[in-house]
């Protein structure tokens, strides 16, 4: 089995590129999504978080907005969210990988060299396009500012520092493109996989 990160900055159209992943027959396990599944009912993350925060946590769910609110007031705190998250996020990455038979395994992880997450993988890929392009899509959605939008930018890694330390870039400023890259690495590990 093929360990392959997937990351790459806000608006650069990683979401899109990992399903173009899961169509060539990946297994994508979205760090996103993960999160999403420990903060909701049930979650792993609700009793440790009503612990240690308990205004975050309301009607047995962490509230994503009020964990925004925390942490811009106090972002000291993030230390301590991470040390409840990060290892839960472990562990349904463990869950993930001991259920699936695909042979290649993308994590799509946007922090993944912030985090060293890339230590983990066998390759990183990681997705591109232009800094106008990122600011266009990134407002287009219009959830947020400009502002806001430099502010989540200027905390991530450099684009072109992540994609100098990837194995493989894909463009994505046209989805026939990120297509075409994503059939090339999958095909590349794939012929590396028959051979080893």
């Amino acid at each position: 089995m093929f360990k392959l990160g997937l990351t790459g900055s806000i608006g650069m159209g990683k979401s899109t590129t990992a399903q173009m992943f899961q169509d060539e027959g990946c297994a994508v396990w979205d760090a996103d999504a993960a999160v999403h599944r420990l903060y909701r009912t049930g979650g792993a993350a609700v009793a440790p978080m009503a612990l240690k925060f308990p205004e975050v946590v309301e009607n047995n769910t962490v509230s994503r907005d009020k964990l925004r609110q925390l942490v811009g007031q106090n972002p000291s705190v993030l230390k301590d969210i991470e040390q409840i998250v990060h290892p839960l996020l472990g562990q349904d990455r463990s869950g993930f990988l001991a259920k699936t038979t695909a042979d290649i395994v993308v994590f799509d992880i946007p922090l993944l060299y912030e985090t060293n997450g890339d230590k983990n993988m066998d390759a990183v890929a990681c997705v591109f396009v232009d800094d106008a392009e990122q600011e266009r899509r990134v407002l287009a959605r219009g959830i947020m500012s400009r502002e806001q939008f430099l502010t989540i930018k200027a905390k991530q890694m450099p684009a072109t520092e992540k994609v100098s330390r990837a194995d493989y870039v894909i463009h994505t400023d046209t989805l026939e493109g990120a297509k075409t890259d994503v059939k090339k690495v999958v095909d590349t590990i794939r012929k590396q996989l028959t051979h080893a």
